[in-house]
This record gives C-alpha cells, sequence and structure tokens, in this order.
C-alpha cells in the first residue's frame, strides 16, 4: 500500500502541471491546494509503511526517487515560466545527482540512505527532524507560493487579483534560494563522507 502511494504521486504529478500550463485561471488556483495535498502525500506513505509494518530498503528507496522527481521537476517547470533564475534547478540537479550516486553505494551495501553517516553533525545535518523539517517547509512554501503566483498572473491584467503577482513573486523568489542553500548544506555531509572513506580506503591499500 504504501509503494502504491509513492508510485501514484507520478500521474497526479502529470495532472498538476497539465492545471498549471493549460488550466483555466480559476483552475490555477485550485492547482495550489491540489500541489500541497500531493507533496505531504510523502508523508503519508512513510506513515502507512510504518503503520503497516511495510517498511523496507525498497520502499525508502522507492520514496526520495518520488520526492526527487518533484522537485526536479517543480524547480525546472517554474525556471521554464521565468520565476525563478536557471541557477537554481542548475544547482539542484547537480548536487541531488551527485549525492543519489553516492549514496547508492551504501545502498548496494544494504544501509537506508538516511543512515549512512557516521558523524553527528552529518547525522544532524541529513537525517534530523528540525533539518529535514526545516528543508521540507522550504520547498512547500516556495513551490505552493510560486504555484499561486502563476495562477493570479493568469487573471485579466488590471485585475485584483492580477496585481497581486508580482507583489507575491519576490517573497517566493527569496525561499526558494532558502531551500537551494538548506539543499546544498543537506547534501555536504554525503560528498564529504564519501571523500573521507575514499582516502580512508586509499590509505589501507598502499
Amino acid at each position: 500500500m504504501a509503494n502504491l502511494i509513492t508510485i501514484s504521486r507520478i500521474p497526479l504529478l502529470i495532472g498538476y502541471l497539465l492545471m498549471l500550463y493549460f488550466g483555466s485561471p480559476p483552475l490555477k488556483v485550485v492547482a495550489v491546494p491540489l500541489l500541497f495535498v500531493l507533496i505531504m502525500m510523502d508523508t503519508l506513505d512513510g506513515w502507512v509503511a510504518r503503520r503497516t509494518g511495510q517498511a523496507s530498503l525498497t520502499g525508502s528507496v522507492l520514496d526520495i526517487a518520488a520526492d526527487r522527481i518533484y522537485e526536479l521537476v517543480l524547480w525546472v517547470v517554474f525556471a521554464d515560466l521565468d520565476l525563478i533564475p536557471i541557477a537554481i534547478p542548475i544547482i539542484v540537479v547537480i548536487r541531488t545527482t551527485l549525492t543519489d550516486a553516492l549514496r547508492s553505494l551504501g545502498v548496494k551495501e544494504g544501509k537506508p540512505p538516511f543512515q549512512q553517516h557516521r558523524t553527528r553533525l552529518g547525522t544532524f545535518l541529513v537525517a534530523s527532524p528540525w533539518m529535514r523539517s526545516s528543508y521540507s517547509v522550504s520547498k512547500i512554501v516556495s513551490f505552493c507560493g510560486l504555484s499561486l503566483v502563476v495562477a493570479f498572473s493568469a487573471y485579466p491584467a488590471g485585475s485584483a487579483v492580477h496585481a497581486l503577482a508580482p507583489k507575491l513573486l519576490p517573497i517566493f523568489q527569496f525561499t526558494s534560494w532558502i531551500a537551494v542553500l538548506l539543499c546544498v548544506v543537506r547534501g555536504s555531509p554525503v560528498v564529504v563522507g564519501s571523500i573521507v572513506r575514499s582516502l580512508a580506503s586509499a590509505s589501507r591499500d598502499s
């Protein structure tokens, strides 16, 4: 059941994107709370997995994959709509590709992605509830906020709703950069840890 919820998020994301790009102004507004629900489904599948005793390494990897799809697609979409600079998706793509590739080495050894860190600092930055929640909130606020800007911009020029869009945009551009900063900070222990392990392995081999 948990994995089914995770997988179902992908076609639902496509539905949201169709609403965002081709929907009427009211439908674009409806897309905002829909996006919030779709993002929060990430919490639901984890809760169901723990509740039903279905938590597994495969489920953990699938969950991260779905999160990555949402994150990367939404950053690219909002850059395509000229709401954020292209630098944001570029940074996120580089960070995500690098960290996921390095984490895959631990997964091969049977270690879940968030349990691969040996230092307290690394564990705090990557897996602590505070950091994970801060990162999640920054993304939710940014994605839903930028989606709202798209919806308001679709209303006729000169209307009160349309006039709100340029006032809101700087706020959610700022939260987007906060999300990117947290993204890089949380990814740094994965990269640093991999480098340290590689150096240690090379030292032993020599």
